[in-house]
């Protein structure tokens, strides 16, 4: 790695050319990755270190002390005396503009310091139980599990649906062939939103309502895994189909057997979007879902947003186990992606 990164053109040292390019680079890495990094470390804030400002990106809280005579833990702050010199003070009480505060060692005396002339004495500290407390507080693993049973039996039903219709649109000649395949492309230019009102009095007439499979069903035929799949299959040589005919093998069996196995990266790629439509979908599982015990994640999410309090931290750390599925996903399947969309042919 470091033997790539340090080729330069011929040359001893690197020329303008590669600074341009490593420039660039770093400049998209930072804007793509930023805002990740900075949802996982404010993630381990604590409350009261989301409110500072300015804000900072390593989760740092204001130190406290123990000090005799009070029963909770103070905040400390820096404060300059006459003498110039700084010292740790801990603030009992604060009125206005003025504080009072107490030297920890001496609790006996007090001082009175303009709150503008202090300064919040700060440490790193990783608030983990943002983590730990959801699933004490909230029904998060209730949660985590309709979000889980919804995507991977959705992907399932999909791949399963999707793959059925592309080999029969790549691999059979019918009457209308062409024109079945278009009106289903054709669907890809109607608004899911078009749609919505007729799908909910469907899955309301079958008693889905409030059920998983309500928002399971509707969705699993998409145009877009079918076109996928059906380009991808289309360079599977026939020659393969028909020597299976000629060895007796069932249509099912060559599905299963000749067409699935070499299908697998285009299937790959379907799978990692469906995951991702299905992880993130939003819209839909609100119209079905109104009992909370059958929330998904994005839903107990927003319920965290209240109108007049909203618990960012707990909020924050729930963002992040969101994405960790969509991740771990991506990273095991994106070698796929390339391979099949732009491979051909049979290796």
């Amino acid at each position: 790695m470091a033997n790539f990164l340090t080729r330069t053109r011929g040359r001893s040292r690197l020329h303008w050319t590669d600074w341009v390019s490593y420039g660039y680079l770093l400049l998209g890495l930072v804007v793509m990755f930023g805002p990740v990094l900075w949802l996982v470390m404010s993630s381990f804030k604590t409350e009261s270190a989301l409110s500072q400002f300015p804000p900072s990106f390593l989760p740092y809280s204001q130190k406290t002390a123990v000090v005799p005579g009070h029963d909770q833990p103070l905040p400390l702050y820096l404060v300059k005396d006459e003498q110039g010199s700084t010292r740790e003070l801990a603030q009992v009480r604060r009125i206005g503009i003025v504080a009072t505060m107490v030297d920890p060692q001496q609790p006996q005396t007090e001082v009175r310091v303009n709150i503008n002339e202090r300064k919040p004495v700060n440490e790193l500290r990783f608030a983990g139980g943002n983590y730990t407390e959801l699933f004490g507080k909230f029904a998060f693993g209730t949660y985590l599990w309709n979000s889980v049973f919804i995507t991977v039996a959705a992907t399932l039903i999909t791949l399963l649906i999707n793959s059925m219709a592309a080999f029969a649109l790549s691999k059979y000649r019918f009457t209308g062939q062409k024109t079945v395949f278009l009106l289903i492309i054709a669907t890809l230019m109607v608004p899911p939103t078009i749609i919505l009102v007729p799908a909910f009095l469907v899955i309301s007439s079958m008693g889905l309502l409030n059920n998983l499979w309500g928002v399971i069903l509707p969705a699993v035929a998409t145009p877009t895994g079918v076109f996928l799949l059906r380009q991808y299959m289309l360079t599977i040589p026939d020659e393969l189909l028909e020597a299976a005919r000629m060895d007796n093998a069932s249509e099912w069996r060559i599905y299963w057997k000749i067409i699935l196995p070499l299908a697998a990266p285009a299937m790959a790629v379907l799978a990692i979007f469906s995951f991702m439509w299905r992880w993130n979908d939003f819209l839909w599982p609100l119209i079905v879902l109104s009992k909370s015990e059958n929330f998904t994640l994005q839903l107990a999410l927003n319920a965290f947003q209240g109108e007049l309090n909203t618990q960012w931290h707990y909020l924050l750390a729930m963002t992040v186990i969101t994405l960790i599925p969509i991740t771990l996903v991506f990273t095991f399947l994106q070698k796929y992606i390339a391979t099949g969309i732009a491979s051909a042919g049979v290796k």
